[in-house]
This record gives C-alpha cells, sequence and structure tokens, in this order.
C-alpha cells in the first residue's frame, strides 16, 4: 500500500475515533444538564493536561532534536496562543455578543474558540501522524493510537462545554466530525511539503498549548466558579484532578513509561 494512502487512512482513523467519547455522551445528552459542571470540570483539566503534559513537552522534545531552534522560544509562542485568542475571542464577542436585546438567544465565544482550538490541534495530530509514517510506518501506527486515545478525554469534555453553552445535538456532531478533518487535511499538507514544514512542528504545538490554556483559564474556570453551588466544589476538584488524571495516565501508557 502506498505510504500516502496509509497516512490518509491513519489520520482518518485517528480523527474520527477520538470522537467515540463525544457521541457516547450525545447519546444521553440529558445527563448534560445534570452533570454539565462535572463535565466542564472535567475539561479543565483535560485540556490544561494536554496543554502541559503532552504538547509542550512534545513541542520542546522536537525543537531538541531538531536543533534549528531555542527550545526555550516555545514559551513565547505558547504566549502568543493565549493573546491571539483573547484577541479572537473579543472579535467573536464583537461580532456576536452575549445577549441579543430583541431575542432570549444566548450566545458564548467558548464553543467557537474550543472548536477552534480542537481543529489546530487536529490539523497538528495529522501532521505528526504523517512525520511518523514518514519516519517510520511501524512508528506511524503508534502514533496514531497515540492520538485516537488521547483525544478520547478531552473530547468528552469538548463536547460537554458545547451542549452546556445551547449548541443543539446535531451542531455538535457535525461541527466536530469536521473539526477532526483537519487531520487529514495535516497529514497531506506534511506529505507534500515535508521538508519545508516538518520543523515548524515545535511552533505548531506550543501555539497549540496556548489555546487550550486560555480556553480553560480564562473561560471556562471562571464560567464554573461564578455557577457552581459551594457544596458541588469537591465535585468540582474532582472531576478537573480526573481529567488531569486521565490525560496523564493514556500518554504514560502509551509511551510505555
Amino acid at each position: 500500500m502506498p505510504l500516502l494512502i496509509k497516512i490518509i487512512l491513519a489520520s482518518l482513523i485517528g480523527g474520527l475515533f477520538s470522537l467515540v467519547g463525544g457521541f457516547a455522551l450525545l447519546a444521553r445528552a440529558s445527563w448534560v444538564k445534570r452533570f454539565s459542571i462535572h463535565l466542564v470540570s472535567f475539561a479543565i483539566g483535560a485540556l490544561l493536561a494536554t496543554a502541559f503534559l503532552d504538547l509542550l513537552p512534545e513541542s520542546l522534545e522536537l525543537a531538541e532534536e531538531g536543533g534549528l531552534i531555542d527550545p526555550y522560544s516555545l514559551f513565547i509562542w505558547a504566549l502568543f496562543g493565549v493573546v491571539l485568542f483573547f484577541v479572537l475571542e473579543r472579535l467573536i464577542l464583537h461580532f456576536h455578543p452575549h445577549h441579543h436585546e430583541d431575542t432570549e438567544e444566548h450566545h458564548h465565544p467558548t464553543p467557537t474558540l474550543l472548536l477552534i482550538g480542537d481543529s489546530v490541534h487536529n490539523f497538528i495530530d495529522g501532521c505528526v501522524i504523517a512525520a511518523s509514517f514518514v519516519a517510520d510506518p511501524g512508528l506511524g501506527i503508534l502514533a496514531t493510537a497515540a492520538v485516537a486515545a488521547h483525544e478520547i478525554p478531552q473530547e468528552i469534555g469538548d463536547f460537554s462545554v458545547m451542549l452546556t453553552h445551547g449548541w443543539s445535538r446535531s451542531r455538535v456532531m457535525w461541527a466536530n466530525v469536521f473539526s477532526s478533518l483537519a487531520s487529514l487535511v495535516g497529514a497531506i499538507i506534511v506529505f507534500v511539503m515535508r521538508d519545508t514544514l516538518e520543523p515548524l512542528l515545535p511552533q505548531f504545538l506550543a501555539v497549540t498549548a496556548g489555546i487550550f490554556i486560555y480556553i480553560a483559564a480564562a473561560d471556562l474556570i471562571p464560567d464554573i466558579s461564578k455557577d457552581a453551588p459551594r457544596d458541588k466544589s469537591w465535585h468540582i476538584f474532582a472531576l478537573m484532578f480526573l481529567g488531569i488524571a486521565a490525560v496523564w495516565l493514556l500518554g504514560r501508557y502509551l509511551e510505555g513509561r
């Protein structure tokens, strides 16, 4: 089988399989209203863990292996991701305010920001899968499995955030399906332009980490801090740490540590 076909199939499998947890949640959407604070708490942990335990270490490792950039400059790229999404959120709020005077429709930028962040992350996943296959097909298979499994806890949280903020189940489903296809775009681009774009993977990973840090810290944490009853604080802490633990344990298991 040609290498490009392997990469395409792997990126599709990695992107779509990561949605399994989210689709399972959609089947019981009534749970979201009842457990929304808990699910968003899980999402906070998963996003922060993905940024600090996965994306940033991987970007540093790639930078050190390549030797083309100063690894510490990646923290500037992560900061750029935070600032970029702050500006983007301001623009979204400007054109889509939270509350329209003539309706009761509620708009919130978090689902849109989360979807953009996921698309960037999926794009990077596709790049990583393609680069792994180019290096060694066996390594590419392992990378595909890691991408699919590592995304499951995060996607459960992402789906819950979108549903909590009023998106319909069909909108959440199709938005995330198309977002997952960004991995295919990334994979094909890296395969076609691998000699030029592969050295930029550390910067892409760092920017994505900044995006997830901003979403968790600036959007989701204030939401639950404002809305959660005091008697459920321990639930919030427990679910947040569960999200962190899920990402950490999957990462350690898949890396063979």
